[in-house]
């Protein structure tokens, strides 16, 4: 399953290259309201944050940690380039995955579209609801259950519009469906830091994560259909 379309690189890495440094004065709505929520919570850009504190440093993102959390990194098989890091914690998985994006306008809107259509043309469910992030998806997306039948799993895809940057956590297991499980991955998600460096990037493209050396003889494992990018 491939959850985003790209454009050209080319031409969007000229059009984000050509970019005013300044936030214009008549941004569109969305990124007003992400600039507002992101003065009350985050998920933070690297100039909001000041030190790494109680968080993993993974490059282009840190994570909070938490006692008994687990980590794991999933690879596109075809490049071996690492997409995203799931944390695992209280019996539930958040994924996290870090994109660019453009200086003006946000892109969860359309990506929520896009998974709303692939879902939805795999035989599975998608409706809208309010979040703690503002708009998210809950899916149902088709799965092999324990006894080898076809079922359906609940999944919960969640975005936040940053500082050029795109955040998107995807939540499994209880916490897709459990408010108590959910609320335990909401904060860790709620206070990753995004580092987005300054190099003009195609929006949507990747951000890169990167293992700490501790944990880099950990195999990164392959992407599933819902982890690719």
């Amino acid at each position: 399953m491939r959850f985003f379309r790209r454009r050209s690189k080319a031409k969007a890495q000229a059009e984000d290259a050509a970019a005013t440094p300044e936030t214009p004065k008549d941004d569109s709505a969305a990124a007003e309201a992400s600039s507002s929520r992101a003065r009350r919570r985050g998920p933070w850009d690297a100039e909001e944050v000041t030190e790494l504190g109680e968080r993993l440093d993974l490059g282009a993102i840190w994570v909070p940690t938490r006692p008994g959390m687990e980590l794991r990194f999933e690879a596109d098989k075809k490049t071996g380039q690492i997409i995203s890091v799931t944390v695992g914690y209280v019996g539930s998985q958040l994924q996290i995955s870090a994109f660019a994006a453009p200086r003006s306008e946000g892109i969860w809107d359309e990506i929520r579209e896009d998974l709303a259509a692939s879902i939805t043309k795999q035989g599975g469910t998608a409706e809208q609801q309010r979040g703690p992030f503002g708009q998210e998806l809950l899916a149902r997306v088709p799965a092999r259950t324990k006894e080898g039948r076809t079922g359906h799993r609940p999944i919960r895809f969640f975005g936040v519009d940053g500082s050029r940057w795109f955040l998107r956590g995807v939540v499994s297991g209880k916490a897709a469906v459990e408010t108590a499980s959910a609320a335990e991955l909401e904060a860790i998600f709620a206070d990753v830091v995004v580092i987005r460096g300054g190099e003009a990037r195609a929006p949507r493209d990747l951000l890169a994560i990167t293992p700490p050396q501790s944990l880099r003889r950990q195999e990164p494992s392959e992407a599933t259909p819902d982890s690719e990018g």
